[in-house]
């Protein structure tokens, strides 16, 4: 196995571990054995714990954006539909055996008051989304609040979901999204 397989074996393999059981729970060796490779392998890779999160959180923001934006895409060109997309992405998701509730969510939980570094990419991944939820917005016409309220409704969600585990919660904010979306179409063609 060469240096990329190995790499990817790993963050795959750690990906999934932390997901399911926790970022705290998983070990090294935990990973190491999972993985197949051997301990010097893995701290040639990754030299620490925190290089195999900050890895598997890139990972998961990668996979985050790619789903979600492939998802609005081919909802076509209305702007209304490609907010509600958004919503039907979470759905989707919540609705995966898998799901085991946001990365960026269950990692700030576990790791953000302690590791500042961990904290800090979880920021990154919550602006990333607000600035695209930002961008669907003002293609529809709408403001900087209405951007503000549909992430909420979006991250409310997700936590409902998890912590609920009710994968009605996408629908739920779908409908009050679209409730906001009507209200903001109907202010600006007013104005």
């Amino acid at each position: 196995m060469d240096e990329d397989e190995a790499r990817e074996r790993i963050a795959s393999t750690a990906e999934d571990l932390y997901y399911r059981k926790g970022f705290s729970a998983v070990g090294m060796d935990e990973i190491r054995s999972s993985a197949g490779v051997s301990l010097r392998r893995l701290y040639a890779l990754f030299p620490s714990k925190d290089a195999v999160i900050t890895e598997v959180l890139a990972r998961r923001h990668r996979e985050w954006e790619s789903g979600l934006s492939e998802r609005v895409a081919a909802t076509g060109d209305d702007a209304r539909s490609r907010l509600l997309a958004v919503f039907d992405y979470l759905d989707g998701w919540f609705r995966d055996p898998a799901f085991r509730g946001c990365a960026f969510i269950n990692a700030f939980g576990e790791l953000g008051g302690t590791q500042s570094h961990v904290a800090e990419i979880v920021q990154d991944h919550k602006a990333s989304f607000q600035r695209y939820m930002a961008g669907l917005v003002r293609a529809a016409g709408g403001s900087e609040l209405l951007a503000a309220q549909l992430s909420i409704l979006a991250e409310g969600a997700q936590s409902t979901a998890a912590i609920g585990n009710d994968p009605s919660a996408a629908q739920h904010a779908r409908r009050a999204a679209e409730v906001l979306i009507s209200h903001a179409t109907a202010n600006s063609e007013s104005a």
